[in-house]
C-alpha cells in the first residue's frame, strides 16, 4: 500500500517543508471531545502517541515541533515509511506512557485518544496533564468512550488534521491537505463502477475465543461504507469492542477485513478462519475473500484515502 499521493506528506517526512508560524493568528480555539481548548502559541515540545496519530503530525510536516512519540513498537506497527518519517524522533515508550514519562521529557502538548494512549480513569489524561502544562488534543475517533457522538465518518480524521493545523499555527496547510484528500475520493468514486448491492463486509481485528471488532463508532466502519460495502456490526454501538462469533456467523460476511499488527500475523488470523469448521459455510471463507488492511490504515489518519481505495477495488473483484 502507498502513502496517499499527496505533496505534502512526503515533504513533511524528507523536512523539506520548512515550517511558519509567525504570521499565524493566536489564540486559537479548537474543540477536543467535549471540551474547548484555547492556545496561545503553537506547541513546542509535542508527543504523539501511537503510530496513526504521529503519521497525521508527520503529514503536516510538524516534527519540528516534537519531542517524542510512543505507543508504536510495543504493537509492531512501524514499517520502513514511517521509520523514516520519524528517524529524528526518540520513542519515549513502546506502549502507553505513563505521566512521568512526558513529565520526564518536558512535553507541553500530547495527542492521544481514548484507548490511544489514555484509559478512562487511568494516569494520563487532559486533567492529570493540566498541571504540568501538557495539554491534550484527543483523537475525534475515541471520543465515543466518554460521551455521545456522531457514527465514525472520514470527517472524524479531517477534523484532527484541521484542529491540529489551527494548534500549530499551520491552518492553511491543514486546509490544503484535507481538500487534497477530498479530492482524490471524489476523483476515485467517479472510476468505480456500480455495485448491485453493499457487501456484507466483517472486521476481524483479533481474537479466537471471540472476535475483537469495529462497530458503527470506528474509522473502518467509514472507510467501508466510503468503499460502497456495509459493516455487518454496524449496529454495534462501540468504536471497537468484542462481540460473540455467533453474531458474525448469523450475518454471514461476504468480505472479511483483516486487520493487521501485533504477534498474529494476518495470514495467521486467516487460516484460523479457514481451517474452523464454524465458519466454513461463511461466504467471505467459502470464495476466500479476505482483504488486508495494515493497523495504520484501518484507524484514523493519512493512510484511509488508500485504505478506502484497497477496498473499493475488493468489493467489486469477481470470487
Amino acid at each position: 500500500m502507498h502513502i496517499p499521493p499527496l505533496f505534502l506528506f512526503g515533504l513533511a517526512i524528507s523536512g523539506a517543508v520548512a515550517l511558519s508560524t509567525a504570521a499565524a493568528a493566536f489564540p486559537v480555539t479548537v474543540k477536543s471531545c467535549d471540551r474547548t481548548v484555547t492556545y496561545q502559541a503553537p506547541p513546542k515540545a509535542a508527543v504523539s502517541n501511537d503510530v496513526n496519530l504521529t503519521e497525521m503530525m508527520l503529514a503536516l510536516g510538524l516534527t519540528d515541533h516534537m519531542v517524542g512519540f510512543t505507543g508504536i513498537s510495543g504493537w509492531k506497527t512501524l514499517d520502513a515509511k514511517m521509520r523514516d518519517g520519524i528517524a529524528e524522533l526518540p520513542e519515549l515508550a513502546a506502549r502507553y506512557p505513563s505521566k512521568e514519562v512526558l513529565i520526564g521529557a518536558d512535553a507541553d502538548f500530547y495527542f492521544a485518544g481514548w484507548n490511544y494512549g489514555m484509559k478512562v480513569g487511568g494516569e494520563v489524561s487532559p486533567d492529570t496533564l493540566a498541571p504540568f502544562g501538557i495539554n491534550v488534543y484527543e483523537l475525534t475517533e475515541s471520543c465515543i468512550h466518554i460521551g455521545p457522538k456522531e457514527p465514525a465518518s472520514m470527517n472524524d480524521m479531517y477534523s484532527d488534521l484541521l484542529n491540529l493545523g489551527a494548534i500549530f499555527g499551520v491552518a492553511d496547510r491543514a486546509e490544503t491537505l484535507v481538500d487534497a484528500y477530498k479530492s482524490d475520493l471524489a476523483a476515485h468514486r467517479e472510476t468505480l463502477s456500480k455495485l448491485a448491492s453493499p457487501p456484507r463486509v466483517f472486521v476481524y481485528d483479533s481474537g479466537e475465543d471471540a472476535p475483537f471488532t469495529s462497530g458503527r463508532y470506528g474509522m473502518p466502519n467509514a472507510l467501508i461504507e466510503a468503499a460502497g460495502g456495509r459493516n455487518i456490526m454496524d449496529d454495534f454501538g462501540k468504536s471497537w469492542g468484542t462481540v460473540g462469533w455467533e453474531e458474525v456467523v448469523e450475518r454471514n460476511p461476504e468480505i472479511i477485513v483483516i486487520v493487521n499488527y501485533g504477534d498474529v500475523t494476518a495470514e495467521e488470523k486467516r487460516q484460523f478462519m479457514r481451517a474452523n469448521p464454524a465458519f466454513s459455510d461463511l461466504d467471505a471463507v467459502k470464495n476466500n475473500r479476505f482483504v488486508v488492511l495494515e493497523y495504520v490504515a484501518a484507524t484514523p489518519g493519512p493512510r484511509n484515502i488508500d485504505a478506502i481505495k484497497a477496498l473499493a477495488t475488493a468489493f467489486r473483484s469477481s470470487h
